[in-house]
């Protein structure tokens, strides 16, 4: 099963599922802005994207600054924002076979395929 994080109005995340259905894969669309991804769910993708809660997050985002993060935030803090404010993560994120890939640019969810 093959599953996309995706946000419609993000153009890498429409380029991503574009790509996905131009290669016959018919993911199922999670619309993570509002169905939240849990603390636990997160974790889980970070792993199989081998990444840290700080690399998965939109730093440029007014909402990081606001919510008063930073370089020394903990990273159960970055979780506990993304989670709650799941606009902070970076999009697409594309899962297949407990594995997973950034869409950035969107080809690299393609190596999933291989």
């Amino acid at each position: 099963m093959t599953t996309i994080y995706h946000n419609p109005r993000c153009s890498k995340s429409r380029q991503t599922l574009q790509l996905l259905e131009e290669h016959d894969i018919q993911p199922n669309i999670r619309l993570y802005l509002q169905d939240n991804p849990s603390v636990d769910e997160l974790q889980t993708i970070l792993k199989q994207l081998a990444m840290s809660p700080l690399e998965l997050m939109r730093t440029k985002e007014s909402l990081y600054k606001e919510l008063g993060l930073n370089k020394d935030s903990s990273d159960d803090e970055r979780l506990q924002a993304m989670h709650k404010n799941p606009s902070l993560i970076e999009r697409p994120i594309v899962i297949h076979n407990n594995k997973a890939k950034l869409g950035r640019p969107p080809e690299n969810v393609l190596e999933l395929f291989k």
